[in-house]
Order: C-alpha cells, then sequence, then structure tokens
C-alpha cells in the first residue's frame, strides 16, 4: 500500500473511532443521569484505575501502554464533563475546538 492508501485506511478507522466514542459518550451521558439520581460523585477515581488496567491488560501494541493510558486519560477526563453537563446539540460540538495543531492530519 502506498500513502493514499494508508491515509483511506486511517480515515476509515478515524470513522470507526467516532462511532465508537460517541456510544460511549452516550453511555456515560446515561451513567451522569443515574449518579445525579442516587447522590453519586461523578468523579470516580477506582473506576477509572480499573479502566486504565484494563486498557493496559488488551493492548497488544504497538502502542506503548503509558501512551495508551495517556489516551484513555483524555478521553475519560472528556466523558466526565460529558457526564456533568450532557451532551450538547451537534452544532455545538462541529464548532469545539481542540488542543490540536491544525498542521496535524495524520
Amino acid at each position: 500500500m502506498d500513502i493514499p492508501d494508508w491515509r483511506k485506511k486511517i480515515d476509515e478507522l478515524d470513522r470507526r473511532l467516532v462511532e465508537l466514542l460517541s456510544e460511549r459518550a452516550r453511555a456515560a451521558v446515561e451513567i451522569g443521569r443515574l449518579k445525579r439520581n442516587t447522590n453519586l460523585p461523578i468523579y470516580e477515581p477506582e473506576r477509572e484505575r480499573i479502566v486504565f488496567e484494563n486498557v493496559q491488560q488488551m493492548n497488544r501494541g504497538p502502542l506503548p501502554g503509558k501512551d495508551l493510558v495517556r489516551i484513555f486519560e483524555r478521553i475519560m477526563d472528556v466523558m466526565r464533563n460529558v457526564q456533568k453537563e450532557g451532551i450538547g446539540t451537534k452544532a455545538d460540538a462541529a464548532k469545539a475546538e481542540t488542543e490540536l495543531d491544525s498542521d496535524v492530519n495524520d
């Protein structure tokens, strides 16, 4: 495969990641509702520790475990915010800024 082929593959993988992250966010919203209804805290460090352990155990590389944990730390941070605020409109999500440079495209 050449670079355009690999980029096409990355685009498809990104599409699947977006679908999975959206599904995870929907689950987080529901958990957030249940937590609010039962007066449980949004932040649960023990649960996050378990998630980090689980993803490290499932990891078969080539991504180093510490990098995978960093990615999941960010995902968990975003999901905590989703639990606190719920999911906004699709227009709000489309306008959201990222911390990434616009020069990074792969």
